[in-house]
């Protein structure tokens, strides 16, 4: 396992434009526990992940690979980090194809399905993971552009996306929403933020009640202070040395340590699961 899961303290740093980059953070995110052994949980299917270059979409990208999935990442413009991560997908002899794209634009989410069926002819797990925050001390200093952009990254593009791979999804397939700690304790500067996450979380439990009868599963996960780009490229120097710090396990998670979840929710070990939301947040106990 990670051998810096017990490290409490990050060093001060700020990345001047979102989401960020995993190569100018120190330390580097852990993506990968490598005493993880696959068991061919997801072997022949094809899963989408946005967000899938870095931080937890790269993590459950390379944890779907060593359980035998072939994986679509969907990205901003993070290039560098994306040819990493499909890289890594390679080594575990896993196909990987690269798109980026801006999931809040229904276009460009038609798009990405299309070129998945291209390429490998199936869709059996979306997974709606990218998102965006944007910190603000005062509601008057949200503007409408900020909101917008906001939603339509964080919530509107899980409304796209299913709708479009909705028509290739079979009995079996499963669509995994990540949330956030965020949507049941709120916060105080990602107001915004916030209320897309539990707008993801009311998605989750209201589409698993809507395609339940065709045998699709939808769940989610909520995650807590996790080691990502969008940490240093969102909070200031001063905020990123204290991360995590308030859990009860006092330190942030690395995205090793929730891409399990994304495993175990698309595989059939939770079967009989949906309309679910799993909480990896250091200790945090939160209802729903």
């Amino acid at each position: 396992m990670s051998t810096n899961k017990g490290n409490n303290i990050l060093p001060p740093q700020h990345q001047t434009h979102q989401p960020g980059t995993e190569t100018e953070m120190v330390p580097r995110p852990v993506s990968e526990d490598h005493s993880y052994q696959g068991s061919n949980k997801l072997k022949d299917k094809v899963a989408i992940i946005t967000g899938g270059d870095s931080g937890i979409g790269k993590a459950v990208a390379i944890h779907y690979a060593k359980e035998g999935a072939n994986v679509v990442i969907v990205y901003l413009e993070e290039h560098e980090d994306a040819k990493e991560t499909k890289r890594q997908i390679e080594e575990e002899g896993q196909k990987c194809l690269l798109l980026p794209g801006d999931i809040g634009n229904e276009e460009s989410c038609k798009e990405i399905v299309k070129k998945t069926i291209d390429t490998f002819g199936q869709l059996d797990i979306l997974v709606n993971n990218a998102a965006e925050q944007h910190p603000q001390k005062s509601i008057s200093n949200i503007t409408a552009e900020q909101l917008e952009k906001t939603f339509r990254t964080n919530i509107f593009s899980c409304f796209y996306l299913t709708k479009a791979a909705l028509p290739h999804l079979k009995k079996g397939s499963s669509i995994i929403n990540t949330a956030s700690v965020t949507a049941y304790k709120g916060n105080e500067q990602l107001v915004d933020y916030s209320a897309t996450k539990g707008a993801v979380v009311s998605f989750t439990r209201s589409l698993s009640m809507q395609l339940v009868g065709k045998g699709i599963r939808v769940n989610g996960v909520a995650p807590g202070p996790i080691w990502t780009p969008l940490i240093p490229s969102t909070f200031t120097s001063e905020q990123v040395a204290k991360f995590g710090s308030t859990t009860p396990m006092k330190r942030p998670g690395q995205p090793e340590e929730v891409a399990p979840c994304y495993v175990f929710l698309a595989s059939d070990d939770s079967s009989y699961m949906s309309g679910q939301i799993l909480h990896v947040n250091g200790g945090e106990i939160v209802n729903g």
